[in-house]
């Protein structure tokens, strides 16, 4: 990797008071795995604040952080028992306060998750409800089919494997899309709304600055509940066509929910940075003009492209996935959101099957127009750890089985039932696990060599994948064609980007005064040189009016 051009930081995140998050690098925190301060084995709050100055020196703008919430922890603690709780397990409700202070001293934005779509089993309604039917109004309880209601009120499938829907002693069922300790919630209802109206406020006067929105595709369900008439339903981060998903109603709740966003001014803020408050909706949509009604200018600000994370190693289907984004973003004002792992999915290192290719693709996706969310652990060109012993996993789809599993849950494409190889802890320092983790061991065994991976070994290191993603940042504040980019009318759907000719395999657009080539063959290309050459993700080769760009290999010029 080589660095031509001399970068200098023209303006900090704090320095963008409105619309920081049109082009906006965040970081994924998964709560668990990213630092331990106690010694517990487990990622904390007060271990996320002690790490904040990586991510500051990494240069993203915001940190995303996974649910700390109180919860039983039978999905990751996407079961939530008390939204205004922080779960001992990860700190206090002080440690999530300094966190956010911290967090804004170093120039960062916090985003939380909110999970409005269900509860946990063990929160205070749900249990209300086991012991009186007329509290049952909040939740979806039905009565069964069949001779004596045995039979489930209809074919719907738990995203997670086996039916949606689990009986209860007095004979009812309820409807749960996802575990059966995470029964769905009913919209429907206005003390539902209304709470979840406080709980937004309660966060954001402690100083969030937004919330990543968990399924929010889910939350409205059809009228009747209708069957669906065939099994293989559902399928993790899909794009299928499903009456529990992606129903035209929860366009009025996101709506609701902007206003109380907008209604939080950078005037009245007690604390922290400036600028508007944002959602960010995770939402499953069959095509990117569904999903993009997501991000209308009254309703939420960004939208995650799992549609450009699905994509496969082909220049011919990657072109056609940023087209069809930028596209439908474009028709509705919004700025298109990129990703490539999370904390559901194989990580992309292991999943394009090589780290030239992971590195690549990480210099494609900074390099188009809008803004990209980054998974812990990415910048280290951390693998996927397929090898965790059946006894560790704590994926609650791995027990089920989901769609399209084995016995066990374990699927084709590694995906359902197996997600907790992409949770495995970071590793920060030393030789061995837990790699300064925290002054114990990790919740999940970390493989034996990391140490070549670690936070430690990468930094200053030229060639070191933490290093590049470093340099590409910098260069994304510094090259003024990148980021969300100008918006002419008219000009690339207002995002000043244009595909330019290339060979069979090469993908080449030039933004602003840059141009980003993409070589998805397994070969060296020869090309006319486009410009000056400021960041590879592997060397180049050649010289003068003719490069040779690498295999599986992005590179970005200035003009």
């Amino acid at each position: 990797m080589t660095q031509e051009l001399t970068v200098v930081h023209t303006e900090s995140p704090s320095s963008k008071p409105t619309g920081w998050w049109r082009d906006a690098v965040i970081y994924q925190v998964y709560v668990r795995s990213f630092a331990d301060s106690d010694g517990d084995g487990v990622g904390d709050l007060r271990g996320i604040r002690s790490r904040l100055p990586h991510l500051a020196r990494l240069g993203v703008d915001a940190v995303w952080l996974t649910p700390f919430y109180a919860s039983p922890q039978a999905d990751g603690g996407y079961d939530v028992a008390d939204y205004r709780a922080v779960d001992p397990l990860f700190g206090t409700l002080e440690d999530a306060a300094d966190l956010v202070r911290a967090a804004h001293d170093l120039g960062l934005r916090v985003i939380v998750d909110v999970v409005p779509n269900h509860t946990s089993d063990r929160h205070r309604w749900f249990q209300e409800a086991l012991g009186d039917p007329s509290a049952r109004v909040r939740y979806h309880f039905r009565p069964g089919r069949g001779p004596g209601g045995d039979l489930p009120p209809n074919d719907w499938e738990s995203v997670f494997g086996g039916p949606a829907w689990t009986r209860v002693d007095d004979g009812e069922w309820y409807l749960h899309l996802f575990a059966p300790e995470q029964p769905d919630l009913n919209w429907e209802h206005a003390e539902v709304r209304e709470e979840f109206d406080s709980v937004l406020r309660f966060w954001l006067d402690l100083g969030v600055d937004g919330f990543r929105v968990d399924v929010a595709h889910g939350m409205v369900k059809p009228p009747g509940l209708p069957d669906i008439g065939h099994s293989g339903q559902a399928r993790l981060i899909g794009e299928q066509v499903l009456p529990f998903f992606d129903q035209d109603g929860v366009h009025e709740i996101h709506r609701s929910w902007r206003r109380l966003l907008d209604s939080y001014s950078p005037a009245l803020r007690p604390c922290g940075t400036p600028g508007q408050r944002i959602g960010v909706a995770e939402a499953w949509a069959p095509t990117s003009e569904r999903l993009a009604l997501y991000v209308r200018p009254d309703e939420l600000h960004q939208a995650f492209n799992f549609r450009f994370l699905n994509c496969p190693w082909d220049p011919a289907a990657m072109r056609r996935v940023i087209d069809e984004s930028l596209a439908a973003t474009a028709s509705v004002g919004a700025p298109t959101t990129w990703v490539l792992s999370n904390h559901d999915v194989v990580r992309h290192t292991t999943r394009y099957g090589s780290l030239a290719r992971a590195r690549a693709a990480a210099l494609l996706m900074l390099a188009l127009p809008g803004s990209a969310y980054l998974y812990q652990g990415e910048e280290l060109g951390l693998p996927e750890v397929a090898d965790l012993p059946d006894e560790v996993r704590r994926d609650p789809a791995f027990r089920r089985g989901g769609p399209a599993t084995g016995a066990q849950g374990a699927s084709a494409d590694g995906q359902e039932g197996l997600r907790d190889g992409c949770r495995v802890p970071m590793p920060w320092s030393g030789a061995e696990p837990p790699y300064g983790f925290g002054p114990g061991g990790s919740w999940l065994p970390q493989p034996a060599d990391w140490a070549g991976l670690t936070v430690e070994a990468q930094t200053g290191d030229p060639h070191s994948t933490l290093e590049l993603y470093r340099a590409a940042l910098e260069l994304r504040r510094a090259l003024p064609g990148l980021g969300a980019g100008p918006d002419p009318a008219g000009n690339g759907g207002g995002n000043g980007m244009r595909w330019l000719d290339s060979p069979a395999g090469v993908l080449a657009f030039g933004r602003p005064g840059f141009v980003c080539t993409f070589n998805t063959r397994g070969a060296p290309v020869e090309l006319p040189s486009p410009g000056r050459p400021v960041l590879s993700s592997s060397p180049l080769g050649g010289g003068g009016r003719t490069v040779l760009i690498p295999a599986d290999s992005c590179t970005w010029w200035a003009i």
